[in-house]
């Protein structure tokens, strides 16, 4: 197990590390009575184990999850509704301001492979987490969609623009939203939904919903066997593709990137050359 793991301020976020996967860490949003609602203080304490997950060395692939029936339903609206009635705008103050986004997740330019384990619902501000992750397992009946225009709100953490890049204008208008009227939400439930998300989204497993945790932990397996230097420098050359514009500007930030300088002259280099000479 890593040390120095930062305290969090309540039981809401559960850490831990699997004891045969030493260089995985395994985050669970454990709001069960709000099916995971985001809150500030639960956004900050996750933000703490992401940034310490971002700058440990031994730590090369997480993989966030929540407890109980849901991933998460996205914003408190609760809270968000007193926020609003009390004239503060924090909420609108938080979507304004430089950040990580929704669960410190949904904006975060990570360096290292994050996996989403999805059991129930990830909706709102949790399918924004979840598309920001680099790899998705969907329990056979999870729930995913954007219901922030019945709720009298938008989708504003990078959802829009992320599920735009990967589904097209039509599909991020129409799924998975009412059928009939455009941003008018209507579930869509179970395999119909880990299907269409599977042809715009590129969910990577579909299983039983107790296999989840288990499918995303071989993912994890399966990453952590190769040069954590080679996976970082490949992760930020995905995000370089994605937010740089051009080939010729993403290939340029790619290869001057701190992490691709480490893969080249870093010892881990001779750990991936090894075979091809054996």
């Amino acid at each position: 197990m890593a040390e120095g793991v930062p305290k969090v301020s309540s039981e809401n976020v559960l850490v831990s590390f699997p004891p045969d996967l030493p260089h995985v860490i395994v985050i669970t949003m454990n709001r069960t009575a709000t099916m995971n609602a985001m809150t500030p203080e639960l956004r900050d304490d996750i933000g703490k184990v992401m940034d310490y997950f971002e700058n440990e060395p031994s730590l090369w692939a997480a993989i966030i999850t929540g407890a109980g029936r849901a991933f998460s339903v996205g914003m408190d609206l609760g809270a968000w509704l007193k926020d609003q009635s009390s004239g503060q705008l924090t909420n609108y103050n938080d979507v304004k301001a430089p950040g990580q986004g929704i669960g410190s997740i949904s904006m975060r330019r990570s360096k290292k492979p994050i996996i989403a384990a999805v059991n129930g619902y990830a909706v709102g501000g949790g399918f924004e987490m979840v598309l920001n992750c680099d790899l998705i397992v969907a329990g056979s009946g999870a729930k995913f969609g954007y219901p922030e225009a019945m709720r009298g709100v938008t989708v504003a953490a990078g959802g829009l623009p992320r599920l735009l890049h990967v589904a097209g204008h039509q599909a991020e208008s129409s799924v998975p939203r009412k059928r009939e009227t455009d941003f008018v939400c209507e579930w869509i439930r179970g395999t119909r939904a880990t299907v269409i998300l599977m042809a715009t989204v590129s969910i990577n497993a579909i299983v039983p919903p107790d296999q989840v945790m288990p499918t995303a932990l071989q993912f994890a397996k399966t990453i952590t066997a190769n040069s954590p230097d080679a996976v970082q420098s490949s992760k930020v050359g995905i995000v370089c593709a994605e937010q740089e514009g051009g080939l010729d500007s993403a290939t340029r930030a790619h290869v001057h990137s701190p992490e691709t300088e480490r893969m080249f002259t870093g010892e881990n280099i001779s750990v991936g050359k090894r075979p091809q000479r054996e």
